[in-house]
């Protein structure tokens, strides 16, 4: 790139139309001030991130603007009109903010720019034009600090949300502990009872070992016996309560429940009947149902709060509260504590499909922002179907990238939408039910924090979001 011995007159200027308004003194500054460069096909005028100290011009050529995404440049505009500007586009902030070039311009063919000292032209731009410096600037603030202040409430509702989801998810399992804890009490005091009734008769040792040995074989089957259908748990009531009444057992099918519940069936209470006098045969059945109710509660118990210790660590896992925040990461683990924190969320008519690839490598990420983004892309998803459809948690390999797509068979994002859905405040979402940021935050942490890329298709019953993050570090 190099600077022309010649700079542009007042009526040369007065052709573009970013000076076509300007008074001869001010174009007669911008002439004083500003450099024609020529720059050779191939060349970068700006590169992004690099300090942003001109603003250009474009005079003659075609131009590309490009940024880089997940490792790799993606056009963003292409085009041969002059008088467009790129560079310090932001340069009336003078030195209050920290100035950068957003994207890296290049020169498709030979081109030449009117380059101007973002630095003098800031002061002045704010003597020429203080009234629309002020605007600007309000303008830029306002909506930097109106999505800094919407995505905090954002995330408070993101966590009352799952607060209330794990609340929920919470309740059940802890409901169940202590309502079987309750039972539990009730029935250890009726094998106490029963115990006094059988130690009142004339029992000798031997029946009394016979009667233990078969608690101990019924309390075995506990949890490992087949699961009935509907069809025959109902007829192994009946046949069990036929035998009961049989042999003139009161109230033979709260027994028959109990009994079924352990895997028993009438074969198994004709041992009980071989082992003791008739005139013990109701209260060793209640002892033994006791017994096996007592065990049925007790594996109840350890569910309960193997379900409960579950949540507690999906909860961790999403939080990442025991993690350093950059190491390398396993998406499913946070994928599954996602899904496991929005459980609330999910309605009965949606059906959730995952499709893991077990031999993807773990990543390096930001793992709790990561869960933010999956949060985001799975209630996208949940609202889009309204209650029914189906919710596809995928991910695979594609070359050097980790792919997490999150699919759901909703009716679909049109197609005029669709190029929009990642800007800051869009929503297709009614007025009060939606921030339009939660897009715009999971393509922020996708591409900025991880030098990844997030995109998405879509067309009726298929829309699908695809993370695509670097399997290794990117390089500086």
């Amino acid at each position: 790139m190099s600077a022309g011995e010649r700079r542009l007159a007042a009526p040369e200027l007065r052709e573009l139309f970013l000076f076509e308004d300007l008074d001869d003194e001010q174009l007669a500054w911008v002439a004083a001030n500003g450099d024609v460069v020529d720059c050779p096909a191939g060349t970068d005028v700006s590169v992004e991130g690099e300090p942003a100290d001109c603003f250009f011009v474009l005079l003659e050529g075609t131009m590309t603007m490009v940024r880089l995404v997940g490792g790799g440049e993606v056009e963003m505009v292409r085009t041969s009109h002059r008088g467009v500007y790129s560079g310090a586009v932001q340069f009336y902030f003078g030195d209050r903010l920290e100035q950068r070039y957003p994207a890296t311009v290049r020169a498709v063919t030979d081109c030449r720019f009117l380059a101007l000292p973002a630095g003098p032209f800031a002061e002045v731009f704010r003597q020429w034009y203080p009234m629309a410096v002020h605007l600007l600037e309000g303008m830029f603030v306002g909506q930097r600090n109106s999505a800094e202040l919407v995505g905090q409430r954002e995330r408070l509702l993101a966590l009352g949300k799952l607060s209330a989801g794990l609340t929920h998810e919470l309740n059940n399992p802890a409901a169940a502990a202590a309502r079987a804890t309750e039972a539990l009490r009730d029935r250890f005091a009726g094998m106490r009872h029963k115990l006094a009734l059988l130690s009142e008769g004339t029992i000798d040792g031997e029946v009394l070992r016979s009667l233990t040995g078969l608690q101990e074989e019924f309390v075995a089957r506990i949890g490992s016996s087949r699961e009935l259908s509907t069809l025959e748990r109902s007829d192994l009531e009946d046949q069990l309560g036929e035998w009961l009444d049989e042999h003139e057992v009161t109230q033979p099918w709260e027994l028959a429940g109990v009994f079924v519940a352990a895997g028993l069936d009438p074969g198994d209470l004709d041992r009980v009947t071989d082992a003791v006098a008739p005139s013990f045969l109701e209260p060793a059945l209640r002892w033994l149902a006791y017994t096996v109710e007592t065990e049925t509660l007790l594996v109840e118990i350890a569910d309960s709060t193997r379900r409960i210790s579950a949540l507690v660590d999906a909860a961790k896992q999403y939080s990442q509260l025991d993690r350093t925040p950059h190491q390398p990461t396993d998406l499913h683990a946070g994928l599954d504590a996602t899904l496991v924190m929005l459980g609330g969320k999910i309605p009965p008519g949606v059906t959730v499909v995952k499709e893991y690839d077990r031999t993807l490598p773990e990543v390096p990420a930001y793992a709790g922002e990561l869960n933010q983004v999956w949060t985001n892309l799975v209630v996208n998803a949940l609202d889009a179907m309204a209650g029914e459809g189906t919710l596809t948690v995928r991910t695979a390999r594609d070359g050097e990238h980790a792919l997490v797509e999150i699919a759901d068979t909703g009716p679909g994002i049109p197609a005029e939408l669709r190029s929009r859905v990642f800007e800051p405040f869009f929503t297709t979402k009614p007025v009060g039910q939606g921030t339009g940021l939660g897009l715009d935050v999971s393509w922020r942490v996708v591409v900025k924090r991880h030098g990844g890329d997030l995109r998405v298709t879509s067309s009726p019953g298929d829309t699908r979001f695809r993370v695509l993050l670097p399997l290794s570090e990117p390089t500086a």
